[in-house]
């Protein structure tokens, strides 16, 4: 497999969801900055991601539904018709300025991700993710599903096997439910049980195609391990696959708010790093997240990793200053640890 590529884009710099939501707070941006701070962007490294178009949109939603966000995003409104429907204008799933140029260029960004990895690169999109899209609405935080995108993206260009691996703490329910019965397409998802949205459970299997491994909270670095060699890598491996897309959820790690896992990057760059070498293409995405440190530092590092860069056992000044400088309403003084200010690599005292 060839060189990675980190697929980005600026529009991630501007506000979004509100002041509430727990998406409100830095990401890929954050990401972006740590990497440059490491002077880990070489010259074609770093790709701008495109918007995707309304017909590409197309492919998996519905047209009346992009219609309704592309108007709502203009507006700033909807009607109470067009939120029960589409699920627009909740809570959940706010409107925010510049809603549909986002997420189309988070659509726009896995598809040339997959394109770049159909041409031998590893292709990491760390803005990609969404997998809670429903072809006609909003769910989850996610108002289109630029996975579905990426694995159709790889369909169309020919491949017969193309693997589907889920990190994030919260099941791929929107991916699933798009693939189930698609012989080309193999679902894999580890998540944490009894977790919203309540779905993958073991028992699921999407006809035939979805492998589901729901597991308990406090699920750590060497119940990982465990998973991973004995179940998901000989998984995926047997299905042969001609290419892989990986979401890295970063709400699996230890100290996320909305979740219960506890697991370390480390743990995950392994577990990322393992499943992209079964495959000749591979495209890698974010996904959840909602503690702004654990996040930076697992996305950050898994570029690193991804790229062939050696982690440092102590960030420099200007990127330590970076993860000084973020904050979060959902955690508390007491729940900061030192090393998120400090490095990237975890400590995995667990597998002392």
């Amino acid at each position: 497999m060839g060189a990675a590529v980190f697929v980005g884009h600026d529009i991630y710099r501007q506000a979004a969801y509100g002041r509430m939501h727990p998406l409100a707070i830095p990401r890929v941006e954050t990401v972006v900055d740590l990497c440059r701070a490491l002077d880990w962007f070489a010259p074609g490294e770093y790709e701008a991601s495109p918007r995707a178009t309304e017909d590409e949109l197309a492919a998996f939603h519905d047209r009346d539904y992009i219609e309704a966000l592309r108007r709502a995003s203009a507006s700033g409104a909807v009607d109470a018709e067009t939120r029960a429907r589409h699920g627009l204008g909740t809570m959940e799933n706010p409107l925010f300025p510049g809603v549909f140029e986002r997420a189309a260029t988070s659509v726009g960004g896995s598809i040339h991700a997959a394109r770049l990895a159909l041409g031998g690169r590893i292709a990491y999109h760390p803005a990609g993710g969404t997998h809670h899209g429903r072809p006609g609405r909003a769910s989850g935080f996610c108002y289109f599903n630029d996975p579905a995108f990426a694995l159709i993206t790889l369909l169309y260009a020919g491949l017969a096997r193309v693997a589907y691996v889920d990190l994030d703490a919260h099941h791929c329910d929107a991916v699933q439910d798009a693939f189930a019965g698609e012989a080309r397409v193999r679902t894999v998802s580890i998540h944490e049980a009894d977790r919203w949205p309540h779905t993958g459970a073991a028992s699921d299997t999407a006809g035939g195609n979805a492998l589901n491994l729901p597991v308990p909270r406090g699920f750590d670095d060497r119940a990982l391990a465990r998973l991973m060699d004995s179940v998901v890598l000989p998984h995926v491996a047997a299905f042969r696959p001609e290419a892989i897309v990986l979401t890295c959820g970063a709400d699996a790690l230890e100290g996320d708010p909305l979740a219960h896992m506890a697991l370390t990057n480390v743990a995950l760059w392994d577990a990322a790093e393992a499943l992209v070498a079964l495959a000749p293409a591979a495209v890698v995405l974010g996904g959840g997240g909602y503690n702004p440190w654990t996040l930076a530092r697992y996305w950050t590092g898994l570029w690193g990793r991804l790229s062939g860069r050696e982690i440092p056992g102590r960030l420099p000044e200007a990127a330590r200053a970076i993860l000084g400088r973020l904050s979060c309403d959902l955690l508390d003084d007491e729940d900061m640890r030192p090393e998120w200010l400090e490095t990237l690599a975890d400590r995995q005292e667990q597998l002392a």
